[in-house]
């Protein structure tokens, strides 16, 4: 059965579609099956993957909406090595169609019923607000990742977040829980840097990865490329620390079970 995880911030820029893409190329590279839903109007994980958003026959929108079974919306590219449900702008079309629909925070929650056992992590990249696309992301899932930068209104909007995960978890989806807060586009000369990074790791405690994500020249290349970091330049400081995170996650998650 897969562990579903949703990779959300409502603060935009913050590494959020570059760490979906990334953390899954780097637990397929574990040999896990992995597959990546993108619920971002934007697209733009499913163009950091090499598919043409306005090109695709199907996406999340269809999906959210009931029009067509999952298992003819997922897109399989073995060079890819994980598989991908893409998103574009009618997602926007899908939010406003789910506003008066039944069941609508569970919608994804109840697509993916089908193919759970097919995957061993389902992560799926949300949009930068905590709208009903973000409700269906973290109601479908087991737990919730959250990309920071480590900066003053970063910390704010962490606040945010954290009331949301719990509101969710008191109301629709008691078994929600914070899969970790990840430090993302890290200057290790920044000042302010380290103050943010020291009040995360005193509040939050082991919830911090150790992991961090360093600014990489080729980490912000990969993406017009089409392809992951691990596809565009394995030994760039983004891809190991990408393996890394992966790494530490499968850890936790052994230590967890034992």
């Amino acid at each position: 059965m897969a562990k579903i995880i949703a990779i959300t911030n409502q603060k935009g820029g913050v590494g959020k579609t570059t760490t979906s893409v990334n953390l899954s190329a780097a637990l397929a590279a574990t040999k896990r099956k992995v597959l990546l839903i993108d619920l971002d109007p934007q697209g733009n994980a499913a163009m950091g993957c090499g598919v043409v958003k306005d090109d695709m026959e199907y996406s999340s929108c269809e999906l959210l909406l009931e029009e067509i079974p999952v298992t003819e919306i997922v897109y399989k590219n073995k060079e890819l090595g994980f598989d991908l449900i893409p998103g574009n702008a009618d997602l926007t079309a899908a939010e406003v169609k789910l506003m008066s629909a039944a069941h609508r925070e569970r919608r994804l929650a109840d697509a993916l019923l089908p193919i759970k056992d097919q995957y061993d992590y389902i992560l799926i990249d949300c949009p930068p607000s905590l709208n009903m696309l973000t409700l269906n992301a973290m109601v479908a899932a087991n737990s919730v990742l959250i990309p920071m930068q480590c900066e003053y209104y970063s910390l704010e909007g962490l606040s945010s977040l954290m009331t949301t995960l719990r509101n969710v978890r008191d109301s629709v989806n008691p078994n929600l829980y914070l899969e970790g807060i990840l430090r993302t586009m890290v200057d290790t000369r920044s000042r302010l840097g380290k103050d943010v990074s020291d009040q995360l790791l005193e509040y939050f405690g082991d919830k911090v990865f150790r992991t961090t994500i360093p600014r990489n020249i080729r980490l912000a290349e990969a993406p017009s490329h089409g392809v992951p970091v691990l596809a565009y330049d394995k030994a760039s400081r983004g891809a190991v620390a990408y393996i890394a995170l992966a790494g530490e996650m499968i850890r936790k998650e052994k230590a967890a079970k034992s």
